[in-house]
């Protein structure tokens, strides 16, 4: 009986760790963003999840190009290029097309376009105005002058709010590191999907953060990570929706 009663007691341990595990990584709460009523909210189509080219070829072909076209992306495209970064794969659970540590999906998505500037919403498949008008530049330095050119540029921001276990079993720079490779699974996903689809891409570091930060009104607590800049390459003729 001892016997039972301690494994008993080991097995009811286990259920409450990982039943706290689940709780601190979903326990962040989403605060809503700072919207601009001045632009128009965009709804996605659905996204197309099938096609494409087969991964090795996507591999083969994934490269960093700084030379865009200015030709605006189909909306087919944008829903498509962001479901491949950060959408629902698996509507069941919510879960995503890139991993995040504990599942806190702490990673938001900036778009900016020539419109304006918007958070992509992967449940509900759309775009929150956040900034009306032409903002590419920022998301770039003085030696980027391409991010004013690229139809999109994507900026990935972590909210450490949606994040938890620190202090416990993770310090503020384990989180950091986790929060930061999550980022990059991310940004890798859009190099494959663009790949895949014959567009230009390359992910940048340099931009004022401070000077972006205050643009998309963001928290204390969120942090700028990376920018990518995504469009048909420049070298081939505007394509038609």
């Amino acid at each position: 009986m001892k016997g039972k009663s301690g494994r008993w007691a080991i097995f009811s341990v286990i259920i409450a760790l990982v039943w706290i595990l689940g709780i601190s990584g979903c326990a962040g709460t989403k605060q809503a963003p700072v919207t601009d009523s001045s632009l128009e909210l965009l709804r996605l189509p659905q996204p197309q999840t099938t096609g494409g080219k087969p991964l090795m070829e996507a591999l083969r072909d994934r490269k960093s190009s700084r030379n865009f076209a200015p030709t605006p992306l189909p909306p087919q495209v944008l829903s498509n290029l962001l479901w491949a970064a950060f959408g629902i794969n698996r509507p069941d659970s919510g879960r995503r097309t890139a991993p995040s540590a504990l599942n806190w999906q702490e990673t938001d998505i900036y778009v900016f376009t020539e419109q304006g500037v918007y958070l992509y919403d992967a449940k509900e498949n759309l775009l929150m105005p956040i900034a009306n008008g032409d903002h590419r530049g920022a998301t770039g330095s003085i030696i980027q002058p391409f991010v004013k050119k690229a139809a999109v540029n994507l900026v990935f921001v972590v909210d450490a709010g949606r994040t938890g276990l620190i202090g416990k079993t993770m310090s503020t720079a384990d989180r950091d590191m986790f929060s930061d490779t999550a980022v990059g699974f991310i940004s890798q996903n859009v190099y494959l999907y663009c790949a895949s689809e014959g567009l230009a891409t390359v992910v940048r570091g340099l931009m004022d953060r401070e000077a972006l930060a205050a643009l998309l009104h963001l928290r204390p607590e969120q942090r700028i990570i990376l920018a990518q800049s995504v469009g048909y390459p420049g070298d081939q003729e505007e394509k038609k929706e």
